[in-house]
């Protein structure tokens, strides 16, 4: 494109980006009044819940009832409106006139004209209903038909809907917003003025409007490859492949809410979304707006699956290969067992019935074995049955002398005397502090930190694991205390979720709360509605297990742990899966597919592939494609549908050293901040991302240094890929890891090599030559 083009280029983005902060601004002054009229609402419940409490000394049981129903009521609004105050808004619509007035409160959804460009309402979508204090609508309930074209319009069935907003915020500040234009064959107006349109859905405009056929055929394309995913039946499984650029994330989340507001009743159960990093996770939470009920949609890194535990670490591809390998549900069962029996006393002395009774070693390892049994019970929740036994063992001992009992009446007999043998033994601190140390309670993390050693972790194995592998995995968890407290990998999170069902939640004892009215009454659960809310309150959060939806993101790169951990999350869900088998990271695609029809069994699927990259330039795709070529021989790239004329960058350092190649990637990336008003990137393989950091500090917040596996699923204007063989070699999938690199760009791409990757001349490193 030139120096003409490419500063064309700039200004196209510098007014887009000023038109982005307009639209912005608008925004947010529609939710600054709509927090005004919010504030009005809480004011008066809480006016309402406080007045009531003032009548606490009504005396009859008619007006207890009364105020008990108004303070219910009023708590009730008090707390809906509290728990929805964040992140209110999320959405909004701009609609072509109607062709009909509304009929049974319902709008209708086809347009008068649908040639005519102009729109001729807007509907803001939000958690709640809010009405002005003339009773206009600030913001539709998400659950209203008005709002269902937020959910149901498509691009090839838009109805009455000309754009389609997700409005991003935290609290009550608006942080973006980003636009589908359903009829990108209309330029429509808003007030006379053209609708501006942000995001992904002003480059779809752009491609919509061009003159070309061929465009407008790209664009259909698109919209009708989403449109076939956004709708495809429920039941089941929907697999849905794509390369890079080709919106598989956003159409997977779209879908999301289509299945949601279309059958609202079944998917009460929760949609649970799945992302390989919290990066990903980020930028998910910014497709999917809040679907306007509490846990309604879940959005976790597979790095936090497991409740209060958060990923901080990264393994090594080496460690990973094997953390990540069905072969550790095998060496997870024995390293329960073995943290159970860790220091574990061997022998049992009790005083009863007049005598010393003994239990050995020997006795001991039965009693374990006959406790264990063949069964699947969780270890943690075998405690009171090896109490049961290892009393059946010490009366055993205190009887063997006696003879059996001859008739019913001594039976009888015997039979006392056992239950009062077990209470009096099982009263015994002898017993307890045995029993105690004998079967304690074990914690995932615990057993973790047993692993710590490639001793034991060699002894446990019986093949699961060879004795390097062994080695490795100690090292991994060396850091860890002697209760596994300290940082966890992703890894290690799918094997903590695995220990958890393998030791289950020890056995807590249930205590009913007690009411001083009941003590001084003997009413049972004399309470009013104020007490009750209080209390829900109160309560902690239960994290939710099971799923009605699973959205699993860049499935590509699960492990089979990791898809056991998801689908014990799952056992009724429907799913929908996206992914790309040319950009994944684990290396053995063979056995996760595996995992995962273990998951899917019986479940019937629906395959669908995107072919079109409508976020990479031509120019970068071409180059991402010669490593797709070594990655996935075969393989098809997406289509890209546009071409900017500007070439990817090639730099080289042709001196070792780590400073030189600092001094000339800050060079890049300075240039490229200079070129480009959006993000920039720099990608450099795994254990080089400290020192890339290094390399941005006092570039400011547009510049962000990533590990090559934290890039997966994001996008950025400009891409800095350090050292592409250092990238490619560190794992066995270390190609297709470089190919997804390569993709991340939207605008420009600079690749930069040191001596290691052989570059030419030209800069151009071997592996893209």
């Amino acid at each position: 494109m030139g120096a003409h083009g490419s500063a064309q280029h700039h200004r196209t983005t510098v007014e887009q980006d000023t038109v982005r902060d307009r639209e912005i601004a608008g925004e947010q002054r529609h939710l600054d009044t709509v927090y005004h009229r919010l504030e009005e609402k809480l004011a008066e419940a809480e006016y309402i819940l406080e007045d009531a409490a003032k009548r606490v000394q009504v005396g009859t049981p008619g007006a207890l009832a009364e105020r008990d129903a108004q303070v219910f009521r009023a708590g009730a609004h008090l707390h809906r409106l509290n728990s929805e105050f964040e992140d209110f808004l999320f959405g909004r619509i701009d609609l072509q006139q109607a062709d009909a007035p509304e009929e049974h409160g319902i709008p209708s959804q086809t347009p008068l004209d649908p040639a005519d460009p102009a729109v001729a309402e807007t509907l803001h979508i939000g958690r709640l209903g809010v009405l002005d204090a003339e009773y206009g609508p600030l913001v539709i309930d998400w659950r209203a038909p008005a709002a269902a074209p937020f959910y149901r319009a498509t691009p090839l069935e838009p109805g009455r809907v000309i754009r389609r907003r997700v409005i991003r915020s935290k609290g009550r500040k608006v942080l973006g917003v980003e636009d589908d234009l359903l009829r990108p064959d209309l330029t429509p107006t808003l007030g006379g003025e053209e609708l501006p349109v942000i995001g992904d859905g002003a480059l779809m405009a752009s491609l919509g409007r061009a003159r070309s056929h061929s465009m407008r055929d790209i664009v259909s394309s698109i919209q009708k490859e989403q449109d076939e995913v956004i709708r495809a039946a429920a039941a089941g499984a929907t697999l849905v492949t794509g390369g890079p650029g080709t919106g598989k994330t956003a159409v997977a989340l779209h879908r999301a809410a289509f299945l949601l507001y279309q059958d609202r009743r079944r998917y009460a159960g929760g949609i649970l979304v799945v992302s390989p990093t919290a990066l990903l996770v980020s930028y998910t939470e910014g497709v999917l707006p809040s679907l306007g009920e509490e846990g309604q949609v879940a959005i976790r890194a597979v790095g936090s699956l497991v409740d209060g535990i958060e990923a901080e670490r990264y393994d090594s591809p080496e460690v990973a290969r094997i953390k990540g390998s069905a072969r550790m549900v095998q060496l997870l069962r024995r390293a329960a067992r073995a943290a159970l029996e860790l220091d574990a006393p061997t022998e049992l002395k009790v005083f009863a019935r007049g005598e010393a009774l003994r239990l050995d070693a020997a006795r001991l390892r039965t009693v374990r074995g006959n406790v264990v049994g063949g069964g699947g019970t969780p270890l943690n929740l075998l405690r009171p049955r090896a109490r049961r036994l290892l009393l059946d063992a010490l009366w055993h001992e205190a009887t063997r002398l006696l003879p059996k009992p001859a008739n019913h009446f001594e039976r009888e007999q015997r039979q006392e005397e056992r239950e009062a043998f077990d209470e009096y033994v099982s009263d015994e601190a002898a017993f307890l502090d045995f029993l105690d140390a004998w079967w304690p309670a074990v914690t995932p993390r615990r057993v973790l930190a047993t692993l710590r050693s490639g001793r034991h972790v060699n002894r446990i194995a019986r093949k699961a694991v060879a004795p390097d592998e062994a080695r490795l995995l100690a090292g991994s968890w060396r850091h860890l205390g002697e209760r596994g407290e300290g940082p966890l990998s992703a890894h290690d999170v799918a094997l903590v979720d695995e220990l958890q069902l393998l030791l289950g939640e020890p056995a807590r004892p249930k205590v009913r709360e007690v009411d001083a009215v009941d003590l001084l009454t003997g009413l049972e659960e004399v309470t009013t509605a104020a007490d009750r809310m209080s209390r829900q309150r109160e309560r902690v959060p239960v994290e939710r297990r099971e799923y009605a939806h699973v959205i699993v993101d860049e499935a590509q790169d699960l492990t089979p742990m990791q898809w056991r951990m998801i689908g014990r999350r799952s056992r009724m869900a429907t799913w929908t899966i996206v992914g790309d088998p040319a950009q994944s990271s684990w290396p053995f695609p063979q056995e996760a597919q595996a995992a995962m029809d273990e998951v899917l069994a019986g479940k019937p699927r629906r395959r669908h592939t995107l072919t079109v990259n409508y976020r990479n330039p031509a120019e970068i795709a071409e180059v991402a494609a010669k490593v797709l070529a070594l990655a996935a021989p075969g393989t098809p790239s997406p289509s890209a549908v546009r071409s900017t004329g500007i070439e990817p960058r090639f730099a080289a350092v042709r001196e070792p050293g780590a400073a030189a190649f600092a001094a000339r990637a800050r060079a890049e990336l300075e240039r490229l901040l200079g070129e480009v008003d959006g993000t920039v990137a720099v990608v450099v393989p795994m254990d080089r991302r400290a020192e890339a950091r290094g390399w941005t500090e006092g570039l400011g917040d547009r510049v962000v240094a990533l590990g090559s596996l934290e890039a997966k699923g994001l996008e950025y204007d400009a891409t800095v890929v350090a050292d592409p063989t250092g990238i490619a070699g560190e794992s066995e999938a270390g190609l297709r890891v470089l190919y997804v690199a390569l993709t991340r760009a939207t605008q420009r791409l600079t690749v930069l090599s040191g001596p290691d990757d052989l570059p030419d001349a030209d800069g151009v490193p071997a592996l893209l030559r």
